[in-house]
């Protein structure tokens, strides 16, 4: 893509903490954050790379240094609200601020209701929206005392169409967009955002690939929510808050990009693209 100053904010001074940053959309993000100019704490259970999950959060740290920035690695199980709370407070002593917070970790399980047993249901509310919830708690106070702080939820806009096949997650992904709509409000006056952000078609990532989610054919790279979180992050936080976003609509409403081909892993979008969401 083209170089866009919307897109390539000036984040020097600026503190990140991203969750499910060992690998795919978490680890592009840590990285972007670093190439705009912040430090990164970078949070995720994997502390060693395997076959069915390479990367972890210590080769992600590395990588940000690498960009010529700070980067802090915290073992964290989003589960476990003692390790959120410590993955706050780590940033906190290490970097002395948090501004920017992306409550990215996921959990997915699409199957029917019949077919979701309870232990899975409560492993998606478990690292999905409640995981958010107590981020948030333990971030915002430092945001307030700073009287800035972006807060991002990856998650779809609320709807009340069904959702056969994926009823417990979309209860889990949807709670996150009440947190961040919620946010918005009780922190307007904090110069706090709180937005969610959700791709239109699907992300070359590995829960694509383990998933089975059709083929590269049918991918874009993380490169478009990196650019869409950017042109977020760019904002005052005041100024863009409790927006409900696609990746498209940001890009096309805050950089006026309009043409999306060179996102598409082949350099080319499918004859019939899978849209998972429209705005």
């Amino acid at each position: 893509m083209e170089e866009n100053p919307a897109i390539h904010p000036n984040l020097l001074g600026r503190v990140a903490v991203v969750t499910g940053a060992s690998r795919g959309i978490g680890k592009a993000l840590a990285l972007r954050l670093a190439q705009e100019g912040a430090d990164v704490v970078i949070a995720a259970k994997s502390e060693q790379s395997t076959d069915r999950l390479p990367g972890s959060i210590h080769a992600t740290a590395d990588e940000v240094r690498a960009l010529g920035r700070r980067a802090l690695a915290v073992p964290t199980d989003v589960r476990n609200e003692d390790a959120v709370r410590n993955l706050i407070e780590a940033a906190i002593a290490e970097f002395g601020r948090l501004d920017i917070l992306v409550n990215n970790a996921g959990a997915i399980w699409t199957k029917p209701i019949l077919e979701t047993p309870p232990k899975r249901f409560d492993l998606m509310i478990g690292v999905n929206v409640r995981a958010a919830y107590i981020a948030c708690y333990y971030a915002l106070p430092h945001m307030v005392k700073q009287q800035w702080g972006h807060i991002l939820n990856m998650c779809p806009r609320l709807s009340v169409a069904p959702s056969p096949g994926k009823i417990g997650y979309m209860i889990s992904k949807l709670g996150m967009a009440r947190i961040a709509i919620g946010i918005a409000e009780e922190h307007r006056e904090d110069n706090i955002a709180a937005n969610t952000l959700w791709p239109r078609t699907i992300i070359e990532s590995q829960a694509s690939i383990n998933l089975g989610m059709q083929d590269k054919s049918q991918w874009r790279t993380p490169e478009i929510v990196c650019d869409a979180s950017m042109a977020i992050f760019g904002r005052e936080p005041s100024t863009y808050t409790g927006h409900q976003l696609i990746d498209e609509q940001v890009l096309s409403v805050l950089a006026g990009i309009t043409n999306f081909d060179g996102y598409w892993c082949l350099g080319q979008p499918p004859a019939n693209p899978i849209y998972i969401d429209t705005w």
